[in-house]
């Protein structure tokens, strides 16, 4: 019997989900993507440490808004006016750096960034906890939370006045949710996609990371949420795996090992047929077909061998063998359920532990940089956002809980889970570097399709633009907040007229200072963000400036 890291499925399964899988310079890819992007590359600097990042896509369309409150006393009720109550999340300036009420918002300790304060949703208790912690004083340290306002797709710099006047161009289907995602996904809005700015940074970096007979043993790029853009390359692809492990060929049940292994035989056997062909479509898809059986082969067995073995029953809440694995529960007694986000971060700790392990060592692959993407849905709330919709008095025990509450829940305390996880990989001696943690190579970071409109619809909020967004890691300058905070006003400054925020940073800012972390070096960056001196001022001295 297999290994539970085996999702079974069928054969035209597999060969469907092997389409997302295809890796190296042979991927069906190749004759299709932009080469003149990778062409023009100048050579990537030798890497001798380790680095990945983990996107945490937030789809549908994150109302931000409600996470980031502000807490002066006059900001605060600036906020709460337009908000109404149905979403106004009780203020927390009262306990301003002290122990919270899980009833209001979680205060975040004292912000020098820009004169203002602020207090997360109470449902985000553990990333609030994060971002206060001060790694030199507190043993519970878990990496550090940096905070980016009003981030959005943009193709230049943009003011109301150029809105308004339509001087300027803008992202094309503004409000739209599979426009936006592909344009924050590939970070060109004015361009048709064909890649996304994770798969440029990988085709720069994949050839540190081992190779096996002309490919790459296993993907730079890793989805646990299947097919994207955000990773597509021009000569790497995602290779997707399930929250369960490495997807494989399904065996019919009572076949002897005699018959299995003439199965893969005649299988193989179809593949060279294919890789024989003069057709370049057909030749590429039996290379793609046998590329993915191989590093589904390599990345399995550096799974089964997993040094985590043990860790998992550590913590309760990820126990392969605890009924109440995966449970998130909102604070203040909301709901508890079985998250999602929990187990695609799990099996993301996994595969960075098996492919941070030397090449050899308990079948280790020995990566040297690693780009993940995971999912969540649920954040397109035009409705039941809170559960004080309709209410036209303020209800602090209605109005923390919801839709909403439940997917802060769910992203505070999955992204605790994970950094626990990588915390305890530095107790495995192979794994302790001098003065570098797990939690220092690694970068969590959120990105969703637009924020939310400010005021409210009556029982949520609608489509917007501007949003706010967390990056949390060892190597992330914490206990701070980046970028401009909008002025909180309809028909403000930042405000399209509606409530919707104008960007006062573009996606190409955010992405490319952590691409910078990652390792493009400057003369690179262009090639991954062709639109980045558009927004100048920012790129002379560490991009944004939130990673060390």
């Amino acid at each position: 019997m297999k290994s539970d890291l085996y999702l079974k499925t069928s054969r035209r399964g597999f060969i469907r989900q092997a389409a997302c899988a295809a890796l190296g310079a042979g991927a069906i890819g190749n004759c299709l993507r932009d080469l003149h992007l990778i062409n023009c590359a100048l050579a990537q600097g030798p890497y001798t440490d380790y680095r990945a990042l983990v996107c945490i896509f937030l789809a549908g369309g994150n109302d931000a808004n409600n996470i980031i409150i502000p807490t002066i006393a006059s900001e605060y009720s600036n906020y709460a006016t337009i908000r109404t109550p149905v979403l106004a999340i009780p203020n927390a300036a009262a306990a301003f750096g002290q122990t919270q009420d899980p009833t209001t918002a979680q205060a975040l300790g004292p912000l020098t960034s820009d004169g203002h304060s602020y207090g997360l949703h109470p449902a985000a208790a553990e990333l609030a906890a994060m971002f206060n912690n001060d790694s030199s004083t507190d043993p519970n340290y878990l990496g550090k939370v940096g905070i980016l306002f009003n981030v959005g797709n943009l193709v230049y710099p943009t003011t109301k006045a150029q809105y308004l006047g339509n001087t300027v161009a803008k992202p094309p289907q503004l409000f739209s949710h599979s426009d936006q995602v592909t344009q924050w996904q590939t970070s060109i809005p004015d361009q048709a996609p064909s890649t996304g700015w994770g798969g440029r940074i990988a085709d720069l970096v994949h050839s540190y990371n081992p190779q096996t007979s002309g490919h790459d043993t296993l993907s730079t790029c890793i989805t646990i949420a299947g097919a994207n853009t955000f990773q597509v390359g021009a000569s790497v692809q995602e290779y997707s795996v399930g929250t369960g492990g490495v997807v494989s060929v399904a065996s019919p049940s009572g076949l002897s090992a005699a018959a299995i292994a003439a199965r893969d035989t005649a299988f193989a056997n179809i593949r060279g047929i294919d890789k024989a062909q003069t057709n370049l479509f057909t030749q590429n898809y039996g290379l793609a077909l046998d590329n993915a059986i191989s590093t589904g082969s390599a990345l399995s067995g550096g799974l089964s061998n997993s040094l985590m073995g043990s860790y998992w029953n550590t913590i309760p809440n990820w126990s392969k063998s605890s009924t109440a694995s995966y449970q998130v529960t909102t604070p203040n007694n909301g709901s508890t359920f079985t998250s999602t986000l929990m187990q695609q971060l799990r099996m993301v700790a996994m595969i960075i532990e098996a492919g941070y392990r030397a090449a050899g060592t308990n079948s280790g692959l020995g990566m040297s940089r690693q780009i993940f993407f995971v999912q969540v849905g649920g954040y397109d709330t035009h409705t039941s956002q809170t559960n004080n919709g309709g209410s036209s008095t303020i209800n602090n025990a209605a109005v923390i809980l919801g839709a909403q509450a439940n997917l802060f829940a769910e992203l505070s305390q999955s992204i605790a889970a994970f950094q626990k996880a990588l915390k305890w990989m530095d107790s495995i001696p192979a794994y302790q570097v001098s003065g570098q943690t797990m939690l220092d190579r690694v970068t969590c970071f959120t990105a969703s399709d637009f924020g939310r409109t400010f005021p409210s619809n009556g029982l949520g909020s609608d489509h917007g633009w501007g949003n706010h967004h967390f990056i949390v890691g060892g190597a992330v300058k914490g206990r701070k907040t980046y970028g401009t905070f909008p002025t909180l006003t309809v028909g403000g400054p930042d405000d399209t007229t509606t409530g919707r925020w104008i960007p006062t940073t573009a996606v190409d800012q955010y992405a490319a200072t952590l691409a910078k972390w990652l390792g493009v070096s400057s003369g690179n960056m262009a090639t991954v963000f062709p639109n980045l001196n558009r927004f100048s001022g920012s790129f002379s001295s560490g991009y944004l400036g939130f990673m060390t």
